[in-house]
């Protein structure tokens, strides 16, 4: 299962986790899987290049762990993107709850 948790602050996503494989299907053919990663390596790209936020990745493909956290402070547009990450696994974890759990962390 892959185990997503959203870290926030005062309301406002600050950061993710993402972890493990979903186990829909095969690895390295399994659709839940890919798309999951797809939205989470399309958000961390769009924050660090679209936007001026100071954000940290941590990345470890052994233990398929994404870690990736803003300073605090997000702009209007980084809290965009972490919406509409939000949204898209919200939608994938509906269709597929065996394979995707979301939680969330307030600090």
């Amino acid at each position: 299962m892959t185990n997503i948790v959203f870290y926030r602050k005062a309301g406002k996503i600050i950061g993710f986790q993402s972890k493990g494989h979903a186990g829909y299907g095969v690895r390295g053919t399994d659709v839940v899987c890919a798309s999951v990663s797809a939205l989470i390596i399309n958000t961390v790209n769009s924050v660090e290049k679209l936007t001026d936020d100071k954000c940290e990745s941590r990345i470890n493909d052994r233990k398929a762990v994404i870690d990736f956290e803003t300073d605090g402070e997000v702009s209007a547009q980084c809290e965009l993107l972490f919406k509409s990450l939000e949204l898209g696994l919200n939608e994938i974890a509906a269709a597929y709850p065996g394979n995707v759990s979301i939680k969330y962390r307030d600090f």
